[in-house]
């Protein structure tokens, strides 16, 4: 059996991929290579002088927050850290999954390998081996400001390392000091600066934009290639996809997406060659203007495809930028940054990135959900899907409803999604006797974009559902092969509908298939247009 390669968080590259892929395996190990002691070890002796030589530094030698004009001799340094973690753990509310728990303690380890945090290489290793070991502290989603970072949600896993608080141990619930106790971990031993560089960041918020930024770019993935198999069953035409023309408006996400659309259908027989219908239009001519079945160009849900999504991929890889950024940066205050031989007193820890990302992100995820909200009504329609029977009821339609159901669930989720992209990252509001009097809500918006994801997925799930029912009305032989692929995954959850019956438990079904990945192996291998 090969040994996992441990997780190596320098503070410097980590990419989303990895830390979401960390996050999810609960034996993942963190690995801290000599460089990264001697770095924080360095940053931490140099505050000791500080101190030493009786500098007056925020956190250290005077209080925080709304306290800030009080000074703290060091020798109460102890008891003041402990006062920080315990007043600051407001938040209520659901727990945060273990996913993103574990995704922020790895982002918080990556944030202090920087070694500019002065924590004490004592508890950075306890820290470590709380990660290690599997312990989960229990973090009540609701509370953050996103502004001193996320100080709530930081202290619930910094209390738990002190022997306070809750978590979760294999699989139990219990009190920080046992979980500590059972993973045969001492508590944590807090001196001047330590409980700010376990709480003064952006971690939380970071740790869910990285696995929402992870997720979308998935889903932007297998909705493309949901939108291929409704273009067949629709016999949309294949020229509004060709290289040439989006060469001519070289946006990177559209070029992407209309070479992932049109390689994807390469081997199609059910998709539509425009100068077919164009040389059938041309025998249908006459001297005056006459109306047909037939038309040279398909709507805008089919046709613009690429210019819609397009906006909707390049976003997300902006964000991804983002996070990426946020992820590998000292976010909290002050740093002892050993280069300039400085305690430098600064604002990293205020969450405006990750707020205005996660802002970007769920946006954009509402345009995707428009863009497959219409394509599900063009499969309904008896008016728009062309031979198709309406509401893909083929079998004793009237008395039986067909889809019709569903698509209640996918406009009123759409309707939602939209009352609910309201720009988070705007609703700043003073806190802290007007010391904090700029708040991101970072950690918010992030919450936002989680439940815009879940709720995208099963508006798209409803659409590859449809598709699949229209696939089998006109046959799945002249189907490309990778739609032919998505067909049969869809198939193994949910049969062909010749009756009425509920369809919530399909639906969520293959929103799971989205959530897992497992519909990206029908992604066409020749495909660049996939490759972000």
């Amino acid at each position: 059996m090969l040994q996992k390669v441990p997780t190596i968080p320098d503070g410097h590259d980590m990419c989303l991929e990895t830390i979401v892929a960390a996050a999810r395996d609960a034996n993942n190990q963190v690995m801290i290579t000599d460089a990264i002691w001697d770095r924080v070890s360095a940053s931490r002796a140099l505050l000791d002088e500080f101190v030493d030589s009786g500098r007056i530094i925020y956190g250290v030698t005077t209080s925080v927050g709304g306290f800030v004009n009080w000074l703290v001799p060091p020798h109460l340094a102890e008891q003041v850290q402990n006062n920080i973690l315990r007043n600051v753990q407001s938040n209520v509310g659901d727990d945060l999954d273990d996913v993103y728990v574990r995704a922020a303690m790895l982002a918080r380890i990556n944030s202090l390998a920087r070694g500019n945090s002065a924590i004490s290489l004592e508890n950075l290793e306890k820290y470590v081996a709380m990660y290690n070991r599997g312990i989960v502290p229990c973090i009540p989603e609701k509370g953050s400001l996103g502004t001193s970072g996320d100080l709530g949600p930081l202290a619930c896993i910094a209390l738990v390392g002190t022997g306070q608080w809750r978590a979760r141990y294999q699989g139990q619930a219990m009190p920080g000091a046992e979980a500590l106790r059972r993973a045969n971990i001492e508590p944590m031993t807090l001196s001047y600066k330590e409980g700010l560089a376990l709480i003064n960041g952006t971690s939380v918020m970071t740790a869910l934009a990285a696995c929402h930024v992870v997720a979308a770019k998935n889903l932007i993935k297998a909705h493309t290639l949901a939108a291929c198999l409704t273009l067949e069953v629709l016999k949309a035409k294949i020229m509004p996809f060709h290289p040439a023309a989006h060469r001519q408006k070289p946006h990177p996400g559209q070029i992407r997406i209309a070479d992932a659309i049109y390689t994807t259908l390469a081997d199609s027989k059910m998709i539509v060659q425009d100068r077919q219908v164009e040389a059938w239009l041309r025998k249908m001519a006459s001297d005056e203007p006459r109306g047909l079945d037939e038309q040279i160009e398909d709507a805008y849900s089919i046709r613009a495809t690429p210019q819609v999504l397009g906006p909707v991929l390049d976003t997300t890889l902006f964000v991804e930028q983002t996070v990426t950024t946020e992820l590998n940066s000292s976010n909290d205050n002050p740093l002892i940054v050993v280069e300039e031989g400085e305690a430098i007193h600064n604002a990293n820890f205020h969450g405006q990135y990750i707020s205005n990302a996660m802002d970007q992100l769920a946006i954009v995820l509402v345009t995707l959900c428009n863009l497959s909200e219409r394509r599900n009504n063009r499969l309904l329609h008896p008016s728009l899907n062309g031979d198709l029977p309406p509401f893909l009821c083929a079998s004793n339609p009237g008395m039986s409803q067909g889809l019709m159901g569903g698509q209640f669930m996918a406009t009123s989720l759409t309707a939602e999604l939209r009352h609910t992209a309201a720009p988070i990252s705007i609703q700043s509001l003073p806190s802290t006797g007007d010391f904090q009097d700029h708040v991101s809500f970072g950690l918010v918006a992030a919450r936002r974009t989680r439940d815009t994801l879940a709720d995208a997925r099963r508006i798209v799930a409803y659409e590859l559902i449809c598709a699949a029912q229209a696939a089998d009305i006109r046959g799945i032989d002249g189907l490309s092969s990778s739609t032919r692929m998505l067909y049969g995954m869809v198939r193994e959850h949910v049969p062909y509908l010749d009756h009425d019956e509920p369809l919530t438990d399909y639906i969520e079904a293959v929103a799971a298939l989205f959530e897992s990945g497992a519909l990206l192996d029908a992604l066409p291998e020749e495909c660049d247009g996939y490759d972000w």
